[in-house]
């Protein structure tokens, strides 16, 4: 039934994302499912800590999280394509009221678009955060002084309460965003076509 239910909240996501649904939408569609599955509410976990789930507020979370990660992985498309002409990325702050403090030693930091850095750091960087780059040329870059040091990576441990796995997490990013969201769909694209070319081939045999 949770396979079931994950499922069905990820094809809503996906709908958002294709139709362009307002979260009020998403929100309108989702409640009465997760009412009708029991996902309402809070609900004792297996570890003893208690999970407020199908609240307006998660919700809202699940909705911003992969809008932002899907215009993430958009703009590297774009990205990757114009890095020619376009070849640094500058890290900037987003909207919001209050940053993190390392977010905010960021602001201004130009790297070029192959950095390894942006591995791992490319926004959104965490929970609620709505930083971004922006793409600069040779000229951008040279009037501002020219391309930045890539930072010294430092990480801290961090120890997952559920599944009791313990991992390096870069300083300053949320456990669980330390990846790159446009590298991510590309990595999930090519297996998707390696798989259906196997199974193409169980079926249909191979060409000649």
């Amino acid at each position: 039934m949770t396979q079931e239910l994950l499922i069905e909240i990820r094809q809503a996501v996906d709908a958002a994302l294709a139709e362009g649904k307002t979260f009020k939408q998403f929100q309108d569609e989702l409640e009465p499912l997760l009412g009708k599955r029991g996902w309402l509410g809070k609900v004792l976990m297996k570890d003893g800590s208690m999970v407020e789930l199908g609240t307006p507020r998660r919700l809202k979370i699940i909705y911003d999280t992969h809008m932002r990660t899907a215009r993430a992985a958009g703009q590297w498309v774009r990205i990757e394509r114009n890095k020619a002409a376009l070849p640094y990325l500058r890290y900037g702050l987003g909207p919001s009221r209050e940053h993190r403090l390392q977010h905010v030693q960021w602001e201004g930091l130009i790297l070029p678009v192959d950095d390894p850095f942006w591995d791992t750091h490319l926004p959104p960087n965490g929970w609620g955060c709505r930083c971004r780059v922006r793409q600069m040329t040779q000229r951008e870059v040279d009037k501002r002084g020219g391309r930045a040091k890539t930072p010294k990576m430092e990480t801290r441990q961090w120890k997952n309460r559920r599944t009791g796995k313990v991992e390096a997490v870069p300083t300053g990013i949320d456990p669980g965003w330390n990846y790159h969201p446009g590298k991510a769909r590309l990595s999930r694209t090519q297996t998707f076509g390696k798989e259906k070319d196997i199974e193409f081939r169980s079926i249909v045999g191979t060409i000649r």
